[in-house]
């Protein structure tokens, strides 16, 4: 058992635990959350005995091994799989010392050990591990060297995971992942025999990995059981009853305070006045909890182009000589959202720097609109980031004519601040990086936003906020991503890429993953329809154009009517307004009509999502 026991520990000056405690039994599987800079990664440091606590005890069974994952994995001209079997230092040392050994005695010693720890299927362990995060049998017998710096992470992560820690601490795992890579790995937590800590934003991974979640906030922690949904659903009664205790407390200080003002003073009421002082003192503050910081990404909206914004008519693309996908023939549409599935290696970043304009067609007609504007994210472009130089220069390089404010007022948006928008990027967060990088892809209004794992480093509260705007966008939106809870928010439409193809996925999101967890794919994916000439205008695409606008106009429909009703209920809720009778009739009389317009709108909108989706089956 891991026993956090009364600890206290600052970075200059600033407290980051405060006698905070937490047990966490043997075998539990854990997501250590709470807000960026709380001291999630500080926690793991000083479990691991590499800072020293102010004061407190972390302990942990003797004999117990901790494993995590370095910053960094440099590479070497060590195979891949070697590498991986090195990490399990007991074995490597036992084979090392058989090659010497002569004592029949401890000849006999060493291979009783190596059995009991099942040294000779460490091969095949560590092959099915890292087959399970990517890499083929080919890949394996390459040198690490080969491999670039989040492939190596890669081999990291197999190495810690093969060597099987006491208590292993994986922090943001899959940020070096696909979503096959992720699946992979979110199985393979919850079957881990021994204590699993993780820091991880990836919501589905908090979801079905791990059975409790220990949350840092306020300098404590506090273990709840159950994953992350069930984490924020007992925060949210938790910090609604705070309140509500807040709230009373402070009414009842003010009444008794109240009375201590009026009467202190009077001989008769004195003695009762001071004992209300003395029950003010003992009264312990009860503090409303305050809302988490949140910011909404501001993604400015493009003009409406004629379909489709793009066509492909028997298109191959790859590189040099070598076609990575043949024969492409598909559409896209401004108001698709369509998410790239596919095992890695297939071509998925391929597919997305066609559709960026980063690649050129190798054979066949590849017709965009004339006025198209494409948006592109990758994570190598938060990388590529020019580190001594501020978010403010970044965009000013972008729209040179814009006042400072405007610019400052662009970075807000995306929850980029004053205090962040001076400061260098080198010493900005992983996800204050990527909102920067979205807001470079996204200043121009795209009418094509094709996003290529952009949620790495982005804390939950962002990604929720990046499906929100991405709901909320009118250009079209293509995804590649493995975080499935966002593609199961954000996208409609599934392409599979695959052999070089991309086919139209007839499952959802559970089919795919199913499939990728069991290899049963009950529904075979279906050819991509091939791209019509650009001029005609296919009846069924444009019938689902006009469903979705009409289902538009309903949920604005509904939210004009919801804000009216807001606003009628604060004019009914004012007492002035009961003064004049005839008045106050007349606006009850509005709300009437609004909420009897409410339930016609929601009936027009509920019935616009049903012809939508039956079009869409059919």
């Amino acid at each position: 058992m891991l026993h956090i026991d009364d600890i206290s520990f600052a970075i200059q000056g600033r407290p980051l635990f405060e006698h905070a405690s937490a047990s966490i039994p043997q075998g539990h599987k854990v997501g250590l959350v709470g807000p960026n800079g709380a001291g999630k990664t500080t926690l793991f440091r000083l479990i691991r005995g590499e800072l020293v606590l102010d004061g407190g005890e972390i302990s942990l069974p003797s004999r117990a091994r901790i494993g995590g994952i370095a910053q960094e994995a440099p590479g070497t001209d060590r195979s891949v799989l070697d590498t991986v079997l090195s990490e399990d230092r007991e074995r490597a040392e036992l084979l090392g010392e058989s090659d010497r050994a002569t004592d029949a005695h401890r000849i006999a010693e060493i291979q009783t050990r190596l059995t009991d720890i099942d040294a000779w299927s460490a091969e095949a362990r560590a092959a099915s591990i890292l087959d399970g995060l990517g890499f083929s049998a080919a890949d394996q017998g390459r040198p690490t060297s080969d491999f670039s710096g989040g492939w190596r992470m890669r081999v990291a992560l197999a190495g810690v995971l093969f060597s099987q820690p006491d208590l292993l601490l994986l922090d943001e795992p899959t940020n070096y992942l696909d979503l096959e890579g992720a699946l992979w790995l979110e199985t393979y937590l919850a079957r881990y025999p021994h204590t699993v800590i993780i820091i991880s934003h990836d919501r589905d991974l908090l979801n079905r990995a791990v059975g409790h979640i220990l949350h840092v906030e306020a300098r404590k922690l506090t273990l709840y059981t159950g994953g992350y949904d069930s984490f924020a659903r007992l925060r949210a009664e938790k910090r609604a009853s705070q309140a509500a205790e807040a709230k009373k407390q402070q009414a009842r200080r003010e009444h008794l305070q109240s009375f201590v003002d009026r009467f202190r003073a009077k001989a008769t009421k004195a003695r009762q006045a001071q004992a209300r002082v003395k029950m003010l003192e003992k009264m312990q503050p009860i503090t409303a909890p305050e809302e988490a910081k949140f910011h909404r990404f501001g993604f400015p909206q493009p003009e409406e182009l004629s379909p489709p914004i793009v066509a492909m008519e028997n298109v191959s693309v790859g590189y040099g000589d070598r076609a990575v996908l043949r024969r492409l023939n598909l559409r896209i549409d401004q108001d698709d959202r369509i998410a790239l599935l596919g095992r890695n290696g297939q071509g998925k970043s391929t597919l997305s720097k066609l559709l960026a304009e980063r690649l050129g067609t190798m054979e066949g007609k590849f017709v965009r609109s004339g006025k198209l504007r494409v948006g592109y994210f990758a994570q190598h472009q938060v990388d590529e980031l020019s580190l001594d130089e501020t978010p403010v220069e970044h965009i000013r390089r972008l729209r040179p004519a814009e006042a400072p404010a405007r610019l400052r007022a662009r970075l807000a948006g995306f929850g980029l601040m004053e205090a962040q928008a001076g400061t260098r990027v080198g010493l900005l967060s992983g996800g204050q990086k990527a909102r920067l990088s979205l807001l470079i892809a996204t200043i121009d209004a795209p009418h094509l936003l094709v996003l290529d794992e952009p949620t790495n480093h982005l804390d939950i509260e962002s990604r929720e906020a990046l499906s929100e705007a991405l709901n909320d966008y009118t250009g079209a939106v293509v995804l590649v991503s493995h975080d499935m809870h966002l593609l199961g928010l954000v996208a409609d439409r599934l392409w599979l890429v695959n052999d070089g193809a991309v086919t139209s996925y007839e499952g959802d999101l559970d089919d795919y993953r199913r499939f990728l967890l069991t290899g049963d794919e009950t529904q075979k994916p279906k050819a991509a329809p091939e791209a019509p000439k650009p001029a005609p205008r296919r009846p069924a695409r444009d019938e689902l154009q006009a469903l979705r606008a009409e289902v538009r106009r309903a949920e604005g429909r509904v939210e004009k009517l919801t804000e009216m009703l807001e606003k009628l209920d604060v004019k009914l809720a004012d007492p002035a307004l009961y003064n004049d009778p005839h008045e106050a009739k007349k606006w009850a009389r509005k709300r009437a009509e609004a909420v009897q317009a409410m339930a016609r709108a929601e009936s027009l909108w509920m019935s616009a999502l049903e012809t939508l989706e039956g079009a869409a089956r059919g």
